[in-house]
């Protein structure tokens, strides 16, 4: 299998650990919290569902989809997770709309996180055919000047 697949695919998994540890943490911190009571409504956690499984079907998708379709993929769910961590994370206590849950330990988790995912959309974007495996296009073989 190709080796950049992998390195892909373990970006990925590493990213999922990090954002599942960093929302246990998240969540003890509001369970210890007294007369706390957050209750989110059904469309919050259904968007929580889907951001989370971006990263468990990229571990997949990196293993399996070819090269021109995992890079884009990289490169869309890489750019999107990033962004929407990014926002979520780093906006509202800037902003002045709140805190982010379990300061200091959340931002840590959050920073590790869009940069693994800065890592993976990075590496998406600098992949090549020759360094996928695949054969090279007739466009491709002019270019390095095998035709």
């Amino acid at each position: 299998m190709n080796e950049l697949k992998e390195r892909l695919s373990l970006l990925w998994l590493f990213a999922l650990l990090n954002y599942l540890y960093a929302d246990v943490i998240a969540v003890w911190d509001i369970i210890g919290t007294p007369n706390f009571h957050v209750h989110l409504p059904p469309w919050a956690l259904m968007c929580s569902a889907v951001l989370m499984e971006i990263p468990i079907a990229m571990i997949v998708a990196c293993r399996l989809l070819p090269f021109q379709s995992n890079r884009l993929a990289n490169i869309i769910a890489g750019v999107f997770v990033t962004v929407v961590n990014g926002f979520l994370t780093y906006v509202p206590p800037l902003a002045g709309w709140g805190s982010t849950p379990a300061l200091p330990e959340y931002l840590f988790f959050a920073t590790v996180e869009t940069v693994a995912t800065s890592v993976i959309v990075w590496k998406a974007w600098t992949w090549s055919e020759t360094e996928a495996g695949q054969p090279l296009g007739t466009a491709n073989r002019r270019a390095v000047g095998l035709t």
